[in-house]
């Protein structure tokens, strides 16, 4: 017997956004156990870099990994920042889709998922409560409190279990999570590694951090510079949609629609918005909430067929040549080093973006494995890490569309070698919520494939300069062999004394090796001709000793 329609629908039911992650826990990331751990990494340190930033702190972070049994841990992470005040921790740790990164401006997270994702994933595996202690400023005094709490998935939001004040001696934040069905690991994809690449992307900070042997490892900064704190920026009208249109007149306070373009829009002025009248015909001067779909529509045809300035690109700000050089330096240790910032350019048509390359090589550049060091490379996005999902990411395609024997690496899997690759924009588009790839607009890949063949025929010139130095020492070699003795057998048949050869030697072979010290091979080589002048003449006047002067 068929069921009726109401019937059908008595399960019918409403999720929050906790219950909807608790039981899609893998589209935050949390898929496998090495990879479980990383992300939980991942987020706590990129709100740590974001908090001290904006505060105009250099970073600093401690964490703790203890192993209780297997597959299960204490993790204890603790910063420098500004601190959270008491009501707001339970909103950042509980409440998904809660913070203040909501807007059109280059940040490291732009869900609000990450903190309260990782409490979600502790409290699934465990179901032991978070403990969070932070210390903040409030006015002129410094207060500090302990809160330990659980989230409430039902109303997406925290549940108070303790609290109690302490005594603070300086601003910050320390949160306490147990995890299980989790997995610490050194490989490519494990927590260790994700701090590794963290440091090189952000050379401004510090990372301490203990493993579950016990072992500490510090990773010193390499700058002493906060970055400039990107400013918002408004949307491109090339990088809209009716939908947007349609959104902003709903929640805006303006009295005309014109007045909302130019006041929601970059590159809009009022020239633009009679050019925009007249293609369309739709008088502009109406109330915002009197816009109907099709004219949305037909505003956004408008904006295709006009020609905008690029958006603004005051908003993205790049890690810079330097200071990629110096995080690359401080922890890859290499040979040959070298990093270019190509200029911004839009994907979509009007959302801006710019690309940044660098390459290492020699060192400890590569990923170890068996002992030999293999390419590897590291694609980033807005400073941070991307270490999964490689194989679909639009960095992963450019690069390995390059034809890498035209710069000098003809085996590039077997090179130890490092490509590193940041993409930065106040609009990265992440194939998943776990933002862990980067899909394949063909604006992209084309600037990722520009930048990284710039530096990559830089590493060719290094190379070549390098074979070149090895071939003139191997020639230096053989001078220092074989000149004394056809010296020796020379004067055996002139029957004269061997002549004092070893300084005029030692110039000729200097000049093989001048580059390498850096000195100037025509000097060099004028130097040289000097002396075998003069040694030349000092051997015929052995010969011909009653040859007189003709001064």
């Amino acid at each position: 017997m068929s069921q009726q329609a109401s019937e059908l629908f008595d399960n019918f039911q409403e999720l929050t956004p906790s219950e909807f992650f608790r039981k899609n826990k893998q589209m935050l990331g949390f898929t496998g156990k090495i990879r479980s751990l990383t992300i939980v990494f991942h987020e706590l340190i990129t709100n740590s870099f974001d908090a001290a930033e904006e505060a105009g702190i250099l970073p600093e972070i401690k964490i703790d990994l203890k192993r209780i049994d297997k597959d299960h841990y204490l993790l204890r992470h603790s910063d420098n920042g500004p601190g959270i005040p008491e009501d707001y921790i339970m909103k950042v740790y509980c409440t998904m889709f809660a913070g203040s990164k909501f807007r059109n401006i280059q940040s490291r997270g732009q869900q609000g998922l990450g903190c309260s994702g990782c409490v979600l994933l502790s409290q699934m595996t465990t179901g032991e409560p978070a403990r969070v202690v932070s210390a903040y400023e409030e006015g002129d005094k410094l207060k500090g409190v302990k809160l330990e709490f659980k989230m409430d998935v039902k109303k997406n939001k925290g549940m108070l279990l303790k609290r109690e004040d302490y005594d603070a001696k300086h601003t910050g934040v320390c949160v306490e999570l147990e995890f299980k069905d989790v997995s610490y690991s050194l490989a490519e994809q494990g927590a260790f590694e994700y701090i590794r690449r963290t440091i090189i992307g952000n050379p401004h900070a510090k990372i301490i951090f203990r493993d579950p042997t016990g072992h500490k490892y510090i990773f010193n900064r390499a700058a002493d510079m906060v970055p400039v704190l990107p400013k918002e920026v408004l949307p491109h009208p090339k990088g809209v949609t009716a939908d947007d249109l349609i959104f902003m007149a709903k929640h805006t306070d303006k009295r005309r629609f014109r007045s909302l373009l130019t006041s929601s829009l970059s590159r809009m002025s009022n020239k633009r918005i009679s050019e925009i009248e007249e293609i369309t015909g739709i008088d502009l001067n109406k109330r915002p909430k009197d816009m109907k779909w099709d004219e949305a529509e037909e505003i956004v045809n408008a904006f295709s067929k006009m020609d905008f300035m690029a958006p603004p690109t005051s908003g993205l700000i790049p890690i810079g040549n330097e200071q990629i050089e110096d995080g690359m330096k401080e922890i890859l240790k290499p040979e040959f080093i070298t990093a270019t910032t190509r200029k911004p350019v839009t994907y979509r048509g009007g959302v801006a973006f710019i690309i940044e390359a660098g390459i290492a090589y020699g060192g400890n550049s590569g990923r170890l494995v068996n002992e030999t060091r293999k390419a590897e490379i590291m694609r980033f996005a807005n400073r941070v890490p991307l270490t999964f999902d490689q194989g679909s990411c639009a960095i992963t395609e450019a690069l390995k569309s390059i034809d890498w024997k035209r710069y000098g690496l003809r085996d590039l899997d077997n090179t130890p070698v490092t490509i590193f690759v940041n993409i930065i924009s106040t609009q990265v588009p992440y194939l998943s919520t776990g933002k862990q790839s980067v899909a394949p607009e063909p604006e992209i890949i084309h600037e990722v494939r520009q930048a990284t063949m710039k530096v990559g025929r830089k590493l060719q010139k290094y190379l070549r300069a390098k074979k070149a130095a090895k071939e003139e020492a191997l020639r230096s070699r053989i001078f220092e062999e074989y000149v004394p003795a056809i010296l020796k057998e020379s004067a055996a048949l002139a029957e004269t004394e061997v002549p004092e050869y070893q300084e005029v030697l030692a110039k000729v072979t200097r000049r093989s090796l001048a580059e390498l010290l850096g000195e100037d091979p025509d000097k060099v080589e004028e130097e040289v001709e000097e002396e075998l002048t003069s040694t030349i003449d000092d051997v015929e006047e052995e010969k011909n000793p009653d040859i007189e002067d003709i001064d």
